[in-house]
């Protein structure tokens, strides 16, 4: 299995297909396996890379505390390892914001950005509710099915939920494809999202730049979005009508054909 190393971590990581570099980074808990459905339908254009986030999955699980910044510099790595000098880089949720920071850390090496139910954090993100908070932290003592389970209606729209069971089994068994996370890397991650904050940074923030939210989204409100989009100077913001949070998921094809539809235009307009 491909592995590679930033500083004393080992980060898992996978490439498919052929063409421009393509950076999947995934967010909280999450890993390569959470981009089953866009590495698919990507790699028959992309070259796609995805890794595991320290903290995740088959990368190591150092003791925190760990930095957006910290999962940066650790895709930078990944790109490192595979001799990546630029590449276009999509994030989801926590992805969203390691992609943020990445582009802002080392400008050069992003050609375009895609950035999905994600937040610039600091005071002004609007948080979730307390409720919502509750559900997401109350994993003691649970295995890694009933982790997913009783967390399916904060990161799925109940329209999903109700109207395409397939979907969310098929998101499930994804989910719960990876050994349980140990408590301490949840908490070390959920305190890097908690101290993350670009805001005053984005004004210098040039690469072009998709924002995608759903309007449904419990985790990270539809407001987020549009604090970035008014943040970032070359940005294009989309929501989509009675979305939850977890876009890659009940979204996919919609996804995949907004993020394609936007980095082919930029690779054009840039004449790759």
């Amino acid at each position: 299995m491909p592995f590679c190393r930033c500083g004393g971590v080992r980060l898992y990581y996978e490439a498919h297909g052929d063409g421009v570099p393509l950076l999947l980074i995934s967010g909280l808990s999450g890993g390569a396996w959470s981009y089953y459905g866009q590495i698919p339908f990507l790699s028959r254009r992309y070259r796609v890379i995805s890794f595991d986030n320290r903290g995740a999955g088959q990368s190591d699980m150092p003791p925190g505390p760990y930095t957006i910044r910290q999962f940066a510099e650790d895709a930078l790595c990944v790109l490192d390892q595979l001799g990546i000098e630029r590449a276009l880089v999509m994030g989801l949720s926590m992805g969203g914001m390691i992609a943020q920071e990445l582009a802002l850390l080392a400008p050069s090496r992003v050609i375009a950005l895609a950035l999905g139910c994600t937040h610039h954090g600091g005071a002004s993100r609007v948080a979730p509710s307390r409720e919502v908070m509750g559900i997401l932290m109350s994993n003691d003592g649970l295995t890694q099915e009933q982790i997913v389970d009783k967390n399916l209606p904060i990161f799925l729209s109940r329209r999903f939920l109700t109207e395409d069971p397939q979907g969310v089994e098929e998101y499930r068994r994804a989910q719960v494809s990876t050994d349980l996370q140990p408590e301490y890397a949840f908490q070390a991650q959920l305190a890097a999202i908690v101290e993350f904050d670009c805001r005053e940074r984005l004004g210098g923030l040039r690469a072009p730049t998709l924002i995608i939210t759903g309007t449904e989204d419990q985790l990270v409100p539809k407001e987020n979005a549009h604090l970035l989009a008014s943040a970032i100077p070359a940005s294009e913001l989309v929501e989509i009508p009675g979305a939850g949070h977890a876009l890659h998921a009940e979204c996919r094809d919609l996804l995949n054909d907004l993020v394609d539809r936007f980095f082919q235009r930029q690779l054009s307009a840039s004449g790759q």
